[in-house]
């Protein structure tokens, strides 16, 4: 039921902290992996690891160039044919779209504030376009987005982050919808909202250099009803589902993965 076997899958943002995790999930489970990322150097390590366990593929590509992204799926389809499950893992911060302690809305920084977004929002949407097209053209296929916990209620400092993620959300259930009036129930287009794990860009926010708690690190582990952060491969098992054949009759959904932070009210 829950078989990614052979699936040709393509993951954007591959050498991030969760989609690295997710890459070897893939590989296990004997998907046929292309990943997309910025750096060659990460890229061939990961390739030189999942290599042993499925065939996977690499790309140095720009999510935000239209361009880019059509030659890889040219590439892609001249060698699988089809495309049969994205995984938009990418995204990321800016620090002059972020309001420290000592600052308020009034010193944002409006050029990291666009970069932030688009990133967030068009680094999703531009793939889901590129790489959507072959699964209309079948009337088959699998779209997971990563949204986030920052979407739901205001959460301080986080504003461009934040506003990027809760368009690309809002792109989501569109998408969902446009894929299956126009082109059949086939195609499904959901996200993931991962809750809080530690990663390369918000390590800093959340620990100390010791490893204690940030007091940022204290508030969300106090309204974490599992009193944790997440670990990467909590994710990986919901979205093999959201891209498997056990999820056919799901689109449109945005699946917390959170530890219960989204259902707690804090008292």
């Amino acid at each position: 039921m829950f078989s990614l076997q052979n699936k040709v899958i393509v993951l954007t943002g591959a050498t991030g902290s969760l989609a690295g995790s997710l890459a070897f999930s893939l590989a296990n489970a004997k998907a046929k992996i292309i990943l997309l990322g910025r750096s060659q150097d990460l890229l061939n390590v990961l390739v030189a690891k999942l290599s042993q366990l499925t065939e996977v593929s690499s790309y140095v590509v720009n999510v935000l160039n239209r361009d880019s992204l059509e030659s890889v799926k040219k590439s892609i389809m001249d060698k699988y044919g089809q495309i049969d499950v994205l995984i938009n893992a990418v995204g990321g911060n800016l620090p002059g779209a972020v309001i420290s302690d000592d600052q308020s809305i009034f010193d944002i920084s409006e050029t990291d504030f666009d970069e932030v977004v688009d990133l967030n929002l068009k680094g999703t949407l531009l793939p889901s376009i590129v790489f959507g097209k072959p699964m209309s053209e079948k009337g088959k296929g699998a779209i997971v987005n990563y949204s986030s916990m920052t979407v739901k209620q205001a959460m301080t400092r986080v504003v461009g982050y934040s506003s990027g993620k809760a368009a690309m959300e809002n792109f989501t259930r569109w998408m969902a919808v446009e894929m299956a009036i126009k082109f059949g129930d086939g195609i499904r287009v959901n996200a993931v909202a991962p809750g809080f794990f530690i990663g390369k860009q918000n390590q800093k926010l959340l620990l100390n250099d010791d490893g204690s708690l940030t007091e940022r690190g204290k508030k969300i582990i106090q309204n974490t009803p599992m009193k944790r952060f997440g670990e990467a491969k909590e994710l990986n098992g919901a979205i093999h589902f959201l891209c498997s054949e056990s999820a056919s009759f799901i689109t449109g959904i945005v699946l917390p993965i959170d530890g219960g932070f989204s259902a707690f009210t804090g008292v």
